[in-house]
């Protein structure tokens, strides 16, 4: 499309993230136009056209998702539902010749991953996903220090406080395990994927085991095993079971003849000595005004992953969980990617 012409978005969905930030970033950008939203609160879409100005509100629940790909002249669509919201909405809009911007996790089912990468291959759109720490300087620090590194072994580990309690009054959809997924699925996808980022490596092999007991909606802990493509090796830890551990590294990554650790989104290590100090950075601008522009220029160059890419980063987390409820059988990715 021309540089000069306005790029036309619809949102599918409209809870705190959308309106917080996606929505926020986009009207900052003289070239964006949002001409359309849905939800599946009614009252949550219209309140968001509302406060934005978006002229057009459609109720998802009733299939206004399908009516507003049918009513309405867009350029790309923002799909910011929960992953288990995601059926055919994506896949549809891609055959229509609609750019997509999936957040993720991008679906709760390689099945369904892959009918959306096929609609969006097929139909030759522009896409991405929301990995967006991919924009973040200093993961782009630790890949180019890691280009030239033989990876063995990568170590992800993230904490925080007890799950909700099961069979509480109020349970949000997050709070049920099998539409969330817990913190190893909304994470996890992000820390295999900036994984995969800073080593250039890919999973070939998953297993996992979950904590759970019946007092807790969600796991307690998860610990998932990948097996690299190169032969190297990555554990990811996720711990729900009160105040988290002082100034521990959020990643460490063993290489032949040393280490390098992340502290959260402050600062890279190598061997115990600072090599990067980060500075304050905004990677959801960053990632939103870039997809943007790619959709403006048609330069796909300048996005740092597609859908295509991102399947590589969901499902060895879909696969971890598939072998902790087999009592942790290690799965082979590519025939688990093959799923249709």
């Amino acid at each position: 499309m021309s540089t000069a012409s306005k790029v036309r978005v619809a949102f599918y969905g409209c809870g705190n993230f959308a309106k917080n930030t996606r929505i926020p970033n986009l009207l900052q950008q003289d070239s964006v136009n949002i001409v359309a939203v849905c939800d599946s609160n009614v009252k949550t879409a219209q309140e968001t056209a509302q406060y934005f100005n978006i002229p057009h509100v459609y109720h998802s629940e009733n299939g206004g998702a399908h009516e507003m790909l049918g009513t309405q002249d867009f350029d790309v669509l923002y799909s910011i539902v929960p992953a288990y919201v995601r059926t055919d909405v994506e896949a549809t809009a891609a055959e229509k010749g609609i750019h997509i911007f999936s957040e993720k996790p991008q679906a709760i089912t390689m099945q369904v991953a892959n009918r959306i990468d096929k609609a969006i291959r097929q139909a030759g759109v522009i896409s991405t996903v929301g990995f967006r720490e991919r924009y973040r300087p200093i993961f782009q620090k630790a890949r180019e220090f890691l280009a030239d590194k033989k990876v063995v072994h990568v170590r992800f580990q993230s904490y925080g406080g007890l799950p909700a309690a099961a069979g509480s009054e109020v349970k949000t959809w997050w709070a049920d395990m099998e539409k969330s997924g817990g913190r190893a699925l909304d994470w996890g996808v992000h820390a295999t994927d900036y994984s995969r980022f800073m080593t250039g490596l890919n999973v070939v092999r998953a297993q996992a085991f979950y904590c759970e007991r019946s007092d807790y909606a969600t796991p307690l802990s998860c610990s998932f095993n990948y097996g690299f493509d190169n032969g190297g090796t990555m554990t990811l830890s996720f711990v729900s079971a009160g105040p988290s551990p002082k100034d521990e590294p959020w990643f460490t990554v063993f290489y032949e003849g040393g280490h390098l650790t992340i502290y959260r989104y402050d600062r890279i290590e190598v061997n115990g000595e600072k090599i990067y100090q980060a500075e304050e950075f905004d990677p959801w601008l960053e990632q939103d005004r870039t997809f943007i522009r790619a959709v403006q220029t048609g330069d796909v160059s300048i996005l740092q992953s597609d859908y295509h890419d991102g399947l590589f980063s969901l499902a060895p987390v879909l696969a971890g969980w598939e072998s902790a409820r087999r009592n942790g059988e290690c799965i082979d990715l590519d025939s688990f990617m093959d799923a249709s």
